[in-house]
């Protein structure tokens, strides 16, 4: 007996590493294929014969999918826990995915991407949930930074594996061979992931709460709102630095649009980056408090934006490389924090409905931010003023935040 117990002690310290795994498996492929329509965008766009403004409408698919999925999404996970849920989701992406493979007409391809939308966006609260239920508060900075890193690593690979695969082979065969391997991964990750054990006694002892009761409990809640708000002007600017800082660097830097790729690729890294720096300086330094860190956040990727609203053009490649790291390890970086404090500001019991009703909200960013933001460029004739628009709403940001950072120490001492 005395032999087995410390086995069992590494036993259960372990475990949730596993199920972290098994999370960061399944987030990493979906976002693979799902982030894939940016990158892939030209390619599709040529074979359809699509225009710039139909190209654009390719992510915004995905995000609307993503909007309508992960309220609904949420209440279930809470109700059914995240296992089967993994499988359901990966089965959602790749077969819409591999569908969209077959069509040539532009409004069926738009369709089947939304509908993968909802197997993306399904992934956020269906892990997040996962993680708040398998760590501690003081680890789970750390380890939604880790899964979080799924997002923009499966966005890089995008770009540098089925991007390059696809000019030589064809994007259909491609994607049809990734969503394969999409699939494969979702049959990994649910058959070794495991609900942990005290949420699935939970889920027995409570009574389960209505759809309409729930949501009216995520509505009332105060920091809850404040930080979905917040995010997004922060998901919102996260995708105008995707979407146009390649343009950007190609017609006004005149950087060539290979190196101007290379810069789009080190922002997703360093965002990578920043989702597990972020995440462990929340836990260690400031003890699981995470709203100072969005606060931090938001004014280093002003500070960035700013830079970029006032380099002069014909500005050197190696100059813009320090400029596009700093900026994409803040706002490709907050990801993690903000799903924590999505989920830690109410019960554990809403955990995965908080989460997708966060997500919900930020989507609204994604959503209208590039646009609004292609929209300034255009009528002003120039990049300066689109990424002024940026600062301002980082200034935004940070006021909502400096509010919920009161209400939060209002209410428990936060």
């Amino acid at each position: 007996m005395n032999a087995s117990h410390p086995q069992m002690k590494r036993t259960v310290f372990q475990e949730p590493w596993k199920m972290l795994a098994c999370l960061l498996l399944a987030q990493l492929l979906v976002a693979f294929i799902g982030r894939s329509v940016g990158p892939l965008g030209v390619l599709i766009g040529e074979d359809l014969e699509l225009s710039k403004s139909q190209i654009g409408m390719l992510p915004a698919a995905l995000f609307l999918g993503q909007a309508l999925a992960s309220i609904p999404v949420g209440f279930v996970v809470d109700q059914t826990g995240s296992k089967t849920l993994l499988l359901l989701i990966s089965l959602c992406v790749g077969s819409s995915f591999i569908l969209m493979t077959f069509s040539h007409h532009f409004g069926f391809v738009l369709l089947l991407v939304v509908i993968g939308g909802l197997g993306y966006g399904a992934m956020h609260p269906v892990t997040n949930r996962g993680i708040i239920h398998w760590f501690q508060q003081t680890q789970r900075g750390f380890a939604m930074g880790i899964k979080q890193t799924g997002i923009t690593t499966g966005s890089a690979l995008a770009g540098l594996v089925l991007l390059p695969l696809s000019a030589m082979y064809g994007w259909r065969h491609v994607v049809a061979a990734a969503c394969l391997l999409l699939i494969i991964g979702g049959v990994v990750s649910f058959t070794l992931y495991h609900d942990s054990i005290k949420e699935t006694a939970k889920q027995k002892n409570e009574s389960r709460s209505s759809f309409l009761h729930s949501m009216q409990h995520m509505m009332k809640n105060k920091p809850l709102m404040l930080v979905s708000i917040s995010a997004m002007g922060l998901s919102g600017s996260q995708l105008c630095l995707v979407t146009y800082i390649v343009i950007y660097c190609y017609e006004y830097l005149h950087i060539s649009l290979f190196l101007s790729g290379v810069l789009l690729v080190l922002s997703e890294v360093c965002g990578s980056i920043g989702r597990i720096v972020w995440g462990v300086i929340s836990d260690r330094l400031f003890k699981g408090k995470r709203v100072i860190i969005l606060m931090m956040i938001s004014g280093i990727a002003g500070i960035s934006s700013m830079t970029l609203a006032f380099l002069p053009p014909f500005t050197a490649f190696e100059v813009m490389i320090p400029v596009t790291m700093v900026f994409g390890f803040a706002i490709s970086g907050f990801n993690a924090i903000w799903m924590n404090v999505a989920s830690e500001v109410v019960d554990t019991r809403f955990s995965g409905l908080s989460s997708g009703f966060s997500i919900t909200l930020g989507s609204l960013g994604v959503i209208t931010l590039p646009p609004l933001f292609g929209f300034i460029v255009d009528y002003f004739g120039s990049f300066t003023a689109g990424w002024i628009m940026i600062v301002g709403v980082m200034i935004l940001v940070f006021g909502l935040l400096l509010l919920l950072l009161k209400e939060m120490k209002t209410k428990m001492a936060y």
